[in-house]
């Protein structure tokens, strides 16, 4: 084999690698995916009623339904009342409701948004929708339960009756489950 050669197989293995390592990195985020059973991805967000930022790191060691939503989406609208039978449901214990809407206006759409539907579970405020893209949401709402570990437990694409028995007892459970 002349030197021509050799030199010719290492530059197509380098390329074959540096190709294989940037497909990866490309591909990463799909593979992956945010789950049940996969670590909940920190996240930034503006508290509505304090204004101050707020991120998952608030709500370590608390068990957490994490929902993300617009005031524009109607199957949002229709699932925000059993989100806020849930809250009173379970108020005064480990439980936190977190509510991140992804409205790009500011933040008086989302307040009079939650002011008419008579909320009092907390709503954070994502202008960039960021919250989007680390949760790896396909639309909304879309809602995770965290456990106290930081782990999701369970996904739910659409809306949902968050204060049904079944959910209302999934989320008992994990604040029982010390």
């Amino acid at each position: 084999m002349t030197t021509r050669q050799q030199w010719s197989i290492v530059a197509g293995i380098a390329t074959t690698a540096v190709f294989g390592i940037v497909l990866a990195l490309k591909l990463r985020s799909e593979i992956n995916l945010v789950g049940v059973g996969s670590r909940a991805p920190e996240f930034q967000a503006v508290h509505l009623s304090t204004g101050r930022p707020a991120s998952l790191a608030d709500y370590r060691g608390k068990v957490l339904l994490l929902n993300i939503w617009a005031t524009w989406c109607p199957p949002c609208r229709v699932e925000m009342p059993s989100l806020e039978r849930l809250q009173r449901k379970l108020a005064g214990t480990d439980f936190r409701l977190v509510s991140v809407s992804i409205d790009k206006d500011d933040s008086t759409l989302v307040r009079r948004f939650a002011q008419e539907l008579g909320l009092s579970f907390e709503i954070l405020h994502d202008r960039p929708g960021a919250i989007q893209e680390a949760y790896q949401t396909t639309g909304v709402p879309e809602s995770f339960v965290i456990d106290r570990d930081g782990r999701i437990v369970k996904k739910v694409i659409g809306p949902a009756e968050w204060d049904s028995p079944v959910n209302e007892t999934l989320i008992r459970r994990l604040i029982d489950g010390r």
